[in-house]
């Protein structure tokens, strides 16, 4: 599972508001807004898989390697996506 750290530091990194995240993942801004909560309140898992989907499809890399948690994006996975 991403962290909402994950997901706003993904949506700086492409420029992104919540709304068009909200947008191209296809979930309610509301639940967008709970996930990326600093409480890190719970979303349905199906809404959290969307918004992973979305970012990754944009060229986001979730880093999950034991103590290192972030993001990087790929730039020749965003550069053929232009």
């Amino acid at each position: 599972m991403i962290t909402a750290q994950q997901t706003r530091a993904a949506r700086a990194l492409l420029g992104w508001t919540q709304e068009m995240l909200a947008d191209r993942a296809a979930v309610s801004l509301t639940a967008l807004k709970r996930m990326e909560s600093v409480n890190g309140e719970r979303v349905f898992e199906t809404t959290a898989d969307r918004v992973r989907r979305a970012l990754e499809a944009s060229g986001i890399v979730f880093i999950n390697s034991g103590p290192h948690i972030g993001v990087m994006m790929d730039v020749s996975h965003a550069a053929s996506r232009r």
